[in-house]
Formats: C-alpha cells, sequence, structure tokens
C-alpha cells in the first residue's frame, strides 16, 4: 500500500475509532474525491493488464494449438515413410530394391528406380517443408509463450495493487453510509428513455447508455447488472456498431486521430477526466451519461458538474 493510500485508511479508521472527531459533509466529499481519483487510475491499469493478459494468452494457446496440428501431420509423413520402406521389403514389390537390382529388362528397372527416386524426393521435400514450418512456429510460439509470461507477471503485480484498490472501496462505502449517501442501485433497471438531440449511431449508443441508468457502479463492471464507466461507454458504443478498447486510458489513445476540442462537443462524444482515470458520454443539451463510482448509480448529470475535463474524442 502506498504511503498516501496508508494515510488516508488510518485517519478513517482512527475516525471510527474515536481518536478523532466524525469527518464534516464536506470533509467526507473531500476525501471520497481523493478515494475515487485513487481508485480510477489503479482500476483502469488492472482492466488493462487483464486484456493484455486475454490476449497473450489466447494467442499463445491458438499457436500452440496450430504447432500440435503440425507435429501430428509431421508424424504421419514419418510412419508413411517408415510403413513405405516395410512393405517394400516384406511384400518384394517392383519397388523394392532387391526386385528391382534383379530385374532383365533394362527399361523396367531404369523405370523402377525413376519412382523410388521420386517417391523419395517427394516425401523428403514434404518432410523438409513440415520441419522448417515447424521450426518457424516454435520460434512464434516461445514468443507469445514470452508474452503470456509477461502479462501474467504483470497481472500478478496489478492484483497486488487492486487489494488497495478494494480497500479504497471499503473507505468510500463507509463514508457513504455514514453520510446515507450509498446507492445499491437495481441491477434489473430499465433505465430511461433517450430523448436527446442525438442521431445514427451515436443515437444508439446514448440509447443503450440510457438504458442502464440506476444499475450500480462496479470496478471491473462490463454488464449487464453492474458497470464501470469504460465498461459502460465501450459497450454502449459496441451496441451502435463501434469496437472500442476496454479501459479509458486505451479508449483515449484509440481516439488519437478522432480527438475533438471540449467547445465543440456533440451527443455520443467521449470525454475523459485529467489522469485518463474516468470516462463518460456527452448527451447533448449540456448533459452527460456515465458510471461515476462505488457507492453510486449509472446517472445522468450536467456537463458542468463533471469536474477536471481533459478531452474528447468522437467514435
Amino acid at each position: 500500500m502506498t504511503a498516501g493510500l496508508m494515510a488516508v485508511v488510518m485517519v478513517t479508521q482512527a475516525g471510527g475509532a474515536g481518536a478523532e472527531p466524525k469527518p464534516t459533509a464536506a470533509q467526507a466529499k473531500a476525501r471520497l474525491e481523493k478515494l475515487s481519483d485513487q481508485a480510477d487510475k489503479v482500476v483502469d491499469k488492472y482492466n488493462d493488464a487483464s486484456e493484455r493478459y486475454k490476449k497473450a494468452r489466447k494467442a499463445y494457446n491458438a499457436l500452440n494449438g496450430r504447432l500440435k496440428g503440425q507435429l501430428e501431420r509431421i508424424e504421419g509423413l514419418r510412419a508413411g515413410l517408415v510403413s513405405v520402406a516395410v512393405s517394400s521389403y516384406q511384400t518384394g514389390d517392383l519397388l523394392a530394391w532387391p526386385n528391382l537390382i534383379t530385374q532383365g529388362d533394362p527399361d523396367m528397372l531404369l523405370s523402377g528406380l525413376a519412382s523410388v527416386d521420386q517417391l523419395s524426393a517427394g516425401r523428403s521435400r514434404s518432410l523438409a517443408e513440415y520441419e522448417n514450418a515447424i521450426k518457424g512456429l516454435k520460434g512464434d510460439r516461445d514468443k507469445a509463450k514470452n508474452g503470456y509470461d509477461d502479462a501474467l507477471k504483470l497481472l500478478d503485480e496489478l492484483r497486488e495493487q487492486k487489494k488497495d484498490v478494494e480497500k479504497l472501496v471499503g473507505e468510500q462505502e463507509r463514508l457513504l453510509r455514514r453520510l446515507n449517501a450509498f446507492k445499491a442501485g437495481n441491477p434489473n433497471s430499465g433505465g430511461i428513455k433517450y430523448t436527446g438531440p442525438a442521431s445514427g449511431n451515436a443515437r444508439a449508443a446514448l440509447q443503450f447508455a440510457y438504458a442502464q441508468v440506476g444499475k450500480p457502479y462496479r470496478y471491473g463492471g462490463t454488464g449487464p447488472g453492474s458497470w464501470d464507466c469504460s465498461g459502460l461507454t465501450q459497450a454502449a458504443w459496441r451496441a451502435a456498431g463501434v469496437s472500442l478498447p476496454r479501459t479509458a486510458a486505451s479508449q483515449y489513445s484509440w481516439g488519437a486521430s478522432r480527438r475533438v476540442p471540449l467547445s465543440a462537443l456533440q451527443p455520443g462524444d467521449l470525454v475523459f477526466r485529467s489522469g485518463l482515470g474516468h470516462v463518460g458520454m456527452y448527451a447533448g443539451d449540456g448533459k452527460m451519461v456515465h458510471a461515476p463510482r462505488t457507492g453510486d448509480v449509472v446517472k445522468v448529470v450536467p456537463l458542468s458538474s463533471y469536474h477536471g475535463l481533459m478531452g474528447a474524442i468522437r467514435p
């Protein structure tokens, strides 16, 4: 746990023990903001590592599966070569060396030798091609395995960070309950109807997001019963036919060529908070829809209440 986080946790715990007075509403709100900012950044990094881990594992499994298939074909070729040699020796057919060298007809002898030569060359070429393919495939598999191991190592490191996040979440919940401001939400909420000015795929995205209003915020949530900020925007735009990355930071990077000034926002644009730990969707008429934080629900709020905006993209 970082020193800053330790201090926040210790102060909150001390308040519960009576060593310090309970925080005022203003102090609790300020503490919640600090906790939310810390949690947003760490969880976004954790989600990003999870996505990298899944991709690395999928790539490794695909390459390993191809490798097994190639190895089976190689073994089949080898078994075929052995079978031809054994059969020729046992049955004494035309292609067997004992029969060939005793042929009295020179034309038959030359024809038989040519057949053996073609057969052997063909088998050798096939075997060489497969062996070369195996070497390349093994190299690809090893690269994928290294990527998989790196992703797994990063995921393990971030799991430790997530423990800190869970403590942050606990502190948020306790503060909100103390202020009677904790909202459990309804995982089965039918949301509300979008009636704003959006059109086209932006309207489809906003209709999806508005249908989630009232569902609880949950770190790592990707629906259908709960959401985190980037999980909501990703799913909303997926419903409109646009594939976005998983995290707020990666969504902002994805939209590098789609940046728009905050003064020119249109419905459906994604707006990002400074630090790239949080993202919401502009709904038009000065409003935005987003999944805010622990102890809250997906909601529509005035854009002016969304402090610390740093930029926007248009999917």
